[in-house]
């Protein structure tokens, strides 16, 4: 399930403070990425949760 459009305008990266973006990573799930573009940090979804701890936070390849 998407997360609702207006939390999704408020979220920011807890690293950086860039805005997120909805993505979707084939082993890991729904996540949330950070558009900054030296950040780029993948927040996972779980449960329909952003957790948006950095060190939960995994580096996209």
């Amino acid at each position: 399930m998407p997360l609702e459009a207006g939390l999704l305008e408020i979220l920011a990266c807890p690293a950086c403070h860039a805005p997120l973006k909805e993505a979707s990573a084939e082993e890991q799930g729904p996540e949330l990425v950070c558009t900054g573009k030296d950040c780029g940090l993948a927040y996972p979804v779980r449960d329909d949760i952003p957790v948006l701890l950095v060190d939960e936070a995994r580096r996209p390849a």
